[in-house]
């Protein structure tokens, strides 16, 4: 059975870095705020829940997603940016309705079994 966009609560696009691209992640966190109405979310200097990479968390409202996901696309340069929807049932958001700009990298889904 289809499900209505309106289950979609929010987005959490995950900007991955490592200790060679963090200046790269920094530049592009100092843009996004000047830019879009969102909440940031910490530095992660280290992999936290299913997330391979060193990370930092962009979230935002289901009406910016046309604005801001062009807008990474375009300005991400080299770092991997994972998006995915907040519907309440995370394993399902994270594993089937994910984008991914840049690589696609194998994500670690037994933290949110």
């Amino acid at each position: 059975m289809p499900q209505e966009i309106d289950a979609i609560r929010g987005y959490h696009a995950h900007v991955y870095y490592d200790a060679d691209s963090k200046p790269a992640a920094a530049a592009l966190r100092e843009a996004i705020e000047a830019r879009f109405d969102i909440r940031m979310g910490r530095w992660h200097d280290r992999p936290v829940g299913p997330h391979p990479r060193w990370s930092y968390q962009v979230a935002f409202e289901p009406p910016l997603f046309a604005e801001i996901v062009p807008w990474l696309a375009l300005n991400r340069g080299d770092l991997v940016i994972f998006i995915h929807p907040e519907t309440g049932d995370d394993l399902p958001d994270h594993r089937d309705r994910a984008l991914w700009l840049g690589d696609c990298l194998e994500l670690n889904l037994d933290a949110l079994r």
